[in-house]
């Protein structure tokens, strides 16, 4: 699963059984959802049972799956079930089976078939329009409208972005601090862990993250967050270039064409008019990242040099050439790096004790700097193996080391085991979908990422004694 498919599942996990009934009566939500959010093995799963009118048994669905992808098949399960599209059926003298929920199943194949009048994928707008926009321009308005969100988080930790650029609005320098991206120290914010991380991300991911904190955030601006997610579900199947009508959305979806214009997800000319254009980063939503990739191979350039190849040439003296001349990328460096000289097309400088230290007191640790590094090496360097001086990398671990000596990871303690049995069965189910992070076998404890499966299993198990 893809970072930005990861985030906006975390959020769309939390929604109650309610949310996503209503949020399944749109044919886009139920085909983004089918598109984005599931793996291959689940997606096998819902189109089997898509056109079968009676529950399928358990048993039979075990037919489908080899044997050693046991774990697989339970992840699968698992993810469909905790989205509300897959649920269990129990009836007296009958064997467990499984079918699709409603209204998702009828969503799905209307979204497939065609057909109806939801306007779920929007509605073109029939009359030409006298001021028509093309790609470029749409390219060119979302890119400038996104590197001034990334320009503003870097510029914040101490270098300042080209002198005509303009910023981000105050409502999206509100939701970045909100988010946890950039802090407000004194009058200038800085960047964060959470925030570097977020540089580090492709931009699919990135528009995601913003997203979700626009979603967590909806109801404190009297927003309804179905309404919401259901317009960022239906941008992600839209055409780019084309121009759709505002008539068809609700309230909640016209105020949010001005906020998504901020971001750069849509250009609509002024508040009052009437039709509006999707931009790339609207129509590659629902995309997994790899297409993201390959349609906007120039459109990244806030993360990569401007030919799409690596820039950076570290040295085992911990001296560092970077071969760009984008203030953004430059920015980025000199959140880690003590830059020394510029040039019209290279800046150089050094990976210092002092730098790194700087770095991490803003909480950016030091495997997101070596892979940032890693990411962005230049091709020459790519030719040897490690790509990175070990030196370097082993010296900028142990700075973060001197200060550091523990990592945290939030999960669930299951312990008080009444004997083996009892707890090798759930310690070997964990382990097997994938949440288990630690056990103890003398103890009888195992930690956990998820409890709820956990819970489900005992709970089953139980019933079956």
């Amino acid at each position: 699963m893809s970072t930005s498919t990861l985030r906006s599942f975390e959020y769309l996990e939390q929604l109650p059984g309610t949310t996503f009934r209503r949020l399944y009566q749109q044919p886009s939500t139920a085909l983004a959802v089918f598109r984005r959010m599931l793996p291959h093995l689940a997606k096998s799963f819902v189109m089997a049972l898509l056109y079968i009118s009676h529950p399928l048994p358990t048993s039979e669905l075990d037919l489908w799956v080899r044997p050693e992808s046991k774990r697989e098949k339970e992840q699968s399960l698992s993810l469909l079930n905790r989205l509300h599209i897959l649920t269990t059926v129990s009836e007296p003298g009958k064997p467990q089976s499984l079918r699709l929920t409603n209204p998702f199943a009828q969503s799905l194949r209307r979204a497939l078939t065609g057909g109806g009048d939801h306007h779920s994928f929007g509605v073109p707008c029939s009359t030409p329009d006298k001021q028509r926009v093309d790609i470029n321009y749409l390219d060119a308005f979302a890119r400038a409208q996104w590197e001034g969100i990334l320009h503003y988080m870097v510029g914040s930790a101490g270098v300042g972005g080209p002198s005509d650029m303009r910023g981000p609005s105050q409502g999206v320098k509100k939701l970045l601090n909100l988010g946890g991206l950039v802090e407000s120290k004194g009058r200038r914010p800085e960047i964060t862990q959470a925030g570097f991380a977020f540089l580090l991300q492709e931009v699919n991911a990135q528009v995601w993250t913003l997203l979700v904190f626009y979603l967590e955030n909806a109801e404190s601006l009297n927003m309804d967050a179905v309404d919401v997610l259901s317009f960022l579900f239906m941008l992600g199947s839209l055409e780019l270039g084309q121009d759709y009508s505002v008539r068809t959305l609700t309230a909640t979806q016209i105020h949010m064409l001005d906020d998504l214009r901020d971001f750069g997800i849509v250009y609509r000319r002024e508040g009052s008019s009437d039709r509006f254009y999707p931009t790339r980063l609207a129509t590659t939503l629902t995309s997994d990242a790899g297409a993201f990739r390959s349609v906007t191979a120039g459109f990244d350039s806030a993360l990569r040099s401007g030919d799409g190849k690596g820039f950076l040439v570290i040295e085992t003296n911990y001296r560092i050439y970077a071969y760009t001349s984008s203030p953004l990328q430059i920015a980025v460096l000199a959140l880690f790096t003590k830059l020394s000289t510029r040039f019209p097309n290279m800046v150089s400088g050094r990976i210092t004790r002092e730098s790194i230290r700087r770095a991490i007191a803003t909480g950016i640790t030091s495997d997101q700097i070596i892979s940032y590094l890693s990411t962005h090496a230049h091709p020459q360097m790519r030719k040897q193996t490690p790509i990175l001086p070990p030196t370097v990398v082993d010296q900028i671990r142990l700075w973060q080391i001197e200060g550091e000596r523990m990592k945290a990871v939030s999960g669930f303690l299951f312990k008080d085991f009444a004997n083996a049995p009892e707890y090798e069965g759930p310690c070997k189910y964990a382990e097997e979908i994938g949440v288990l992070i630690w056990k103890n076998d003398n103890k009888r404890m195992f930690f956990v990422t998820r409890h709820e499966q956990i819970a489900s299993y005992l709970k089953s198990r139980k019933r079956q004694e």
